[in-house]
């Protein structure tokens, strides 16, 4: 019997092993190994590191720091999680594992643009493809810069992005779902709305190029998708906990759902998806397991 299970292994589970461990409680790590930090590149948005850091490297060093409090960290996927009595059982298929609780921090998945995955990962690691204009915008002030999704989310984040350059088109996968006061207040920023559909991509090592529909050619420095995300927030279902917008994890000001003993921390919660306050949701996560367990 575990004092907690913690379901993924990004900035937030990490966060929390490191903190469980400080508080001397059996914790057990279990990742898929899918999250989207170890997909950055290089991020320069996180307090202590002024030259930058991988998602990969800061990872490494995350995991590095909870396994020397003691922290178990295996490779799996925890496919039903269910509760009995006061512990909960989570199977993995292979196994049963009990625990007192259950920390769930599987983070969210970004709904990419049609484009091939070696082609897409490339952007990605090139900088070409963002998706978090508010981590990496500073980056691209100046440049040319598409915003790919054409309704009211792509709609602010291309009016975030227009304050670091006076360079942005705003771009359409499918159908334009803009309304007209939305195109009025986008055309008043000086932002360019394409409504013809993408029909393809293409990616180089110096910029991004964009073929739509109609035949036209344009190419960009950095295409930020703006396509929306789903949060992984099965299990969190399974159990019955309530689901808000998004189907985000609905969690009160200690992070525990309303279930009681299970948590949820980092972007499946409600709140800011940036790797700063996921640490910190964990870390408020943690500490109120082991007073909850004390209690």
């Amino acid at each position: 019997m575990y004092d907690c299970i913690i379901i993924g292994g990004g900035p937030a589970g990490l966060t929390a092993a490191t903190y469980l461990g400080r508080f001397m409680r059996s914790t057990l790590l279990v990742d898929a190994g899918a999250g989207r930090a170890a997909t950055i590149p290089m991020t320069h948005n996180l307090v202590g590191f002024p030259s930058g850091i991988s998602g990969e490297e800061l990872l490494s060093r995350m995991r590095e720091h909870a396994a020397r409090y003691g922290a178990e960290m295996v490779n799996g996927v925890v496919k039903r999680i269910e509760r009995v009595g006061t512990c909960f059982i989570a199977n993995t298929g292979s196994n049963l594992i009990k625990a007192r609780t259950i920390l769930l921090a599987q983070g969210v998945t970004n709904h990419r643009p049609r484009i091939a995955q070696a082609a897409h990962d490339r952007g990605v690691a090139l900088g070409l493809i963002r998706y978090c204009p508010i981590c990496d915008a500073y980056e691209v002030r100046r440049k040319r810069v598409a915003v790919l999704g054409c309704s009211d989310h792509g709609a602010a984040e291309a009016i975030f992005v227009r304050y670091f350059s006076d360079r942005v088109t705003l771009l359409t996968q499918d159908a334009s779902q803009l309304s007209e006061a939305e195109k009025a207040n986008l055309i008043r920023s000086g932002i360019i709305i394409k409504q013809v559909p993408v029909r393809d991509f293409s990616v180089n090592n110096q910029d991004i190029g964009v073929t739509l529909a109609d035949g036209q050619q344009l190419a960009f420095d950095t295409l930020y998708v703006a396509l929306g995300t789903s949060a992984n927030s099965d299990l969190a279902r399974m159990v019955g906990a309530r689901l808000g917008e998004m189907a985000c994890v609905v969690v009160d000001e200690h992070q525990q759902t309303t279930v009681s003993g299970l948590f949820a921390a980092g972007d499946m919660a409600e709140g800011l998806d940036q790797i700063a306050v996921a640490a910190g949701q964990a870390a408020e996560a943690a500490t109120a397991i082991h007073n909850h367990l004390t209690d």
